[in-house]
């Protein structure tokens, strides 16, 4: 009898999480916990870490020290190796706090460890919106002293010198609230004096040496002329100089608004009245897209036109803007449940599916699990009513509306089907999960395997242990590929990962699912930035 040469061998492929292949811990379940290598530790804890957040498990003191800890030992082993997951992690992961974090503590390892090049681009490389060199300058000097050494200072002014635009100014760094404004960082950083850097560190043209003069002038010197090249700084001024009584004439002409760079943020002091519809309506026109999902139940409570609401539908379900974006799919979710009027669903149920457009459609029959239980229902950050329960869900339907064939399962303490019809829509469907009680994922596999072809488990991982715990990944015949897709980034895994037919990913972006396809296809998968 053949004991290898058999119909449906599959190839041997390995995937970039690694595990220990036998329990080297516990999980606070009391579950058999597997240790990750320091690389997929960090990965996953990098793309569920969103900074001085507790977690129901861990808290955000124990949870930083850890992501610290990890950072420094990589940064220092492999320097390639995160020169490409920083920028990934703030670029295509959206994730801001644990990528700004990161660059900095890996330099800072890294310079301790006398280990120079290439710090300077770590944390350039992760300042991606106007406001994140101060963030950057902030964290620093908030945790190491006043005392920013080379690398850090030259990394953030290659950022400044990219982001340092009019418009940028108006919206990040003008205001006094912070605490390291935009003069603050010029001052420290210097940027565009090295004129003969061959890393490129020079003014985008006279209009920037201008607006940085400006600014740095500007807190001493009371009454600082604008420059004649910084149009938008001129328009600003003059609408600001205008009388209260004649501003809300302005709204008639929304294209003023915009080239004196007034935001949707900025408008409301500027009228120095609430914002009514007639203010929405004028400054919709200049909203991004997260900003105009954020706003939709401030547009119904103010009731603006049904015109404007057409407009701001046809943006938010545009696809091409949503993959700009890169919006997380439990934005839209969040904006389904805080938006009262019905004339967004359509639009937030479109959006949604585009921010979803990573998730394969799978062939043959697939086993989904989703984990319900009480660790998973931690909001996601304090500033969120979200948490991971429901991002588990939206992840797992999304999966089994598109597989050929799917049997969806939420558990918790018990597990239960979750039916889905076909041709239905995502949103409608979430409303049938519930709120299970413990982590009994052994039991959950067990009981719903009936020979699919592969099984996904989105879930913290923090099994149960016990008479019917154990590794849940074991329920399942070897040969079969199990797939775990990790939402929270403790410590320890439930099962084996890496080899074989056993393979975890993490985050709440979509692009984890392209390993599926990638696995099945006998291909090893690699670090998604690789």
């Amino acid at each position: 009898m053949a004991k290898f040469n058999r119909n449906g061998t599959r190839a041997a492929t390995s995937s970039p999480v690694v595990t220990a292949q036998a329990p080297a811990g516990r999980t606070p379940e009391g579950g058999p916990g597997y240790a990750r290598d320091a690389k997929s530790e960090l990965f996953l804890l990098a793309v569920t870490n969103l900074v001085r957040e507790d977690t129901v498990y861990e808290k955000a003191r124990d949870r930083d020290f850890r992501y610290r800890e990890l950072v420094h030992q990589v940064a220092v082993a492999d320097h390639d190796w995160m020169a490409g997951f920083l920028p990934w992690l703030r670029h295509r992961a959206n994730l801001r706090s644990a990528a700004v974090v990161g660059a900095l503590e890996a330099v800072r390892a890294r310079l301790d460890a006398g280990l120079a090049g290439g710090n300077r681009g770590l944390v350039s490389s992760v300042l991606a919106r106007a406001d994140e060199p101060g963030e950057a300058l902030a964290y620093w000097i908030s945790t190491y002293g006043r005392a920013v050494p080379k690398p850090v200072k030259r990394g953030i002014a290659d950022a400044v010198l990219r982001l340092g635009t009019e418009f940028n100014y108006v919206k990040w760094g003008s205001t006094e609230s912070r605490g390291f404004t935009f003069a603050h960082i010029l001052n420290l950083t210097h940027p565009g004096d090295r004129k003969g850097s061959s890393q490129g560190n020079r003014f985008q043209g006279p209009w920037q040496h201008d607006l940085f003069g400006y600014v740095v002038k500007r807190p001493y010197q009371a009454g600082t002329p604008i420059p004649e090249s910084l149009e938008t700084l001129t328009r600003r001024s003059a609408l600001l100089s205008m009388p209260v009584d004649e501003r809300r004439r302005v709204l008639e002409d929304p294209e003023l608004l915009r080239r004196a760079g007034i935001t949707w943020e900025a408008l409301a002091g500027w009228l120095q009245s609430p914002m009514n519809a007639a203010a929405w309506e004028a400054i919709i026109p200049s909203m991004g897209v997260f900003a105009l999902v954020r706003n939709l139940r401030n547009f119904d409570r103010v009731k603006v036109s049904d015109q404007v609401a057409e407009v701001v539908a046809a943006r938010i379900s545009d696809p091409e803007v949503i993959a700009r974006s890169r919006m997380l799919p439990f934005r839209f979710l969040a904006a389904y449940q805080a938006a009262p009027s019905l004339r967004w669903s359509y639009a937030l149920e479109r959006a949604l599916n585009h921010s979803l457009a990573n998730v394969p459609a799978l062939r043959g029959r697939s086993l989904i699990l989703v984990d319900r239980s009480g660790s998973m229902f931690g909001r996601i950050s304090g500033k969120s009513g979200l948490n991971r329960a429901d991002s588990a869900a939206i992840f797992g339907t999304a999966l089994a509306m598109r597989a050929e064939r799917a049997d969806l399962v939420e558990f918790g303490t018990g597990h239960r089907p979750v039916r889905v019809d076909r041709g239905e829509s995502l949103l409608p469907v979430l409303k049938r999960f519930g709120d299970l009680g413990g982590t009994n994922t052994a039991e959950a596999v067990r009981a719903n395997y009936r020979d699919h072809d592969r099984v996904v488990i989105v879930t913290d991982e923090q099994a149960w242990g016990g008479h019917d715990g154990g590794d849940p990944t074991a329920q399942v015949p070897a040969d079969v590929p199990v797939y775990t897709w990790n939402l929270a980034g403790y410590r320890y895994g439930h099962g084996p990962s890496g080899t074989g037919s056993r393979h975890t990913f993490g985050g709440l972006n979509d692009a984890a699912f392209t390993l599926i396809p990638l696995v099945e296809a006998g291909r090893s998968a690699d670090w998604p930035w690789m």
